[in-house]
């Protein structure tokens, strides 16, 4: 498929999401006016701080928001349907076979009382017509691909009897066997020790390839992203600042937000007998959802902030576009410049 093919017709198209929460402290504008595009077997990666948005988008999609919360505005249209507008039941028929959602927890998302192998023959059980006996050699199969050993022997274990690395590995089996064309990955390698995570992010990117499924990776690990994403959203309280192709957010970042995020980064550098640098942050605080600071909300931790930024909300506005066919946007009253 053509790139002009992919931007025309996406698979998945958010448009003007609001999913806000009635809370006695006030009200929660948890995604607040949200627009992305995402092609068939394209990988984007949602990232920013805690707080800023990223999970709600995702059980936005998924028809999970309970109250106080609910969607107040905007489209999701999943393959040209309007998923807002669906009903309970209509939903239930699209999770797990067409959209599938890997969780934070792997302890919350599998049931303490069933086999493994009940619970991922009951995505099959329910999304297609196979026999018991094909159930149960799917799932072998399907452990076997996400590196779980004697997956025959191990489709009788209950989820305390894995470590956290393989009880994510599970979750992983659960959200793909159904092959859903739509992957939403929420923090899937949090608490997870740096090898682990790596193993578990290079099998997900394979699984995707191969399935041609397209993929959602939410978290605030930007290296993680650099490595997986095809596109880069960033969110800071609730809204867009930045998105545009991975590798020219990641290259070229124009939303001070954005810089501060990839200066976190801890880097390689040569080893030296003087002391090492430290390592830069962002300073100040993310502020209170229900109480954002009036213009752009990251306006009190900018060093680039002026009158205008105080007092004016920033539009997303496209830039000069580069080699890629994807818009490069960022919401910002004083973009970064780029050098050449």
């Amino acid at each position: 498929m053509s790139n002009s093919e992919q931007v025309s017709s996406p698979l998945l198209r958010v448009q003007e999401l609001r999913t806000w929460f009635h809370t006695f402290g006030g009200l929660v504008k948890a995604v607040d006016g949200v627009s992305f595009d995402l092609a068939p077997g394209e990988i984007m990666g949602l990232v920013g701080e805690s707080g800023g948005g990223k999970s709600m988008i995702g059980f936005s999609i998924m028809g999970l928001i309970d109250p106080p919360g609910r969607i107040e505005g905007g489209r999701i249209e999943f393959d040209g349907r309007n998923l807002v507008s669906l009903s309970e039941d209509e939903m239930r028929g699209i999770r797990g076979k067409e959209i599938a959602m890997i969780f934070q927890d792997p302890m919350t998302a599998l049931n303490p009382l069933y086999t493994i192998g009940n619970q991922i023959e009951e995505t099959l059980a329910l999304h297609t017509a196979l026999s018991a006996r094909e159930r149960r050699a799917k799932a072998i199969e399907m452990l076997h691909r996400v590196g779980i050993p004697q997956p025959e022997q191990r489709l009788n274990h209950y989820p305390h009897q894995f470590s956290g690395g393989m009880r994510q590995r599970v979750v992983i089996a659960i959200a793909m066997i159904a092959k859903p064309r739509l992957l939403i990955a929420d923090e899937p390698t949090t608490a997870l020790d740096v090898t682990i995570q790596a193993q578990l992010l290079r099998l997900m990117r394979q699984q995707v390839v191969e399935s041609g499924t397209s993929m959602i990776l939410i978290t605030h690990d930007l290296a993680a992203v650099s490595q997986m994403a095809d596109t880069i959203v960033v969110l800071y309280c609730g809204r867009i600042v930045e998105k545009g192709p991975a590798e020219a957010i990641i290259a070229r970042p124009r939303h001070p937000y954005t810089r501060g995020l990839i200066d976190s980064i801890p880097h390689e550098t040569a080893e030296t007998d003087g002391p090492k640098p430290r390592l830069s942050q962002i300073p100040g605080n993310v502020p209170d959802i229900r109480r954002l600071p009036p213009g752009c909300a990251f306006a009190p931790r900018c060093r680039f902030a002026t009158e205008i930024c105080r007092t004016t909300d920033p539009v997303l506005a496209e830039q000069p576009a580069g080699r890629s066919s994807h818009p490069h946007a960022v919401a910002c009253h004083h973009p970064l410049a780029v050098s050449p």
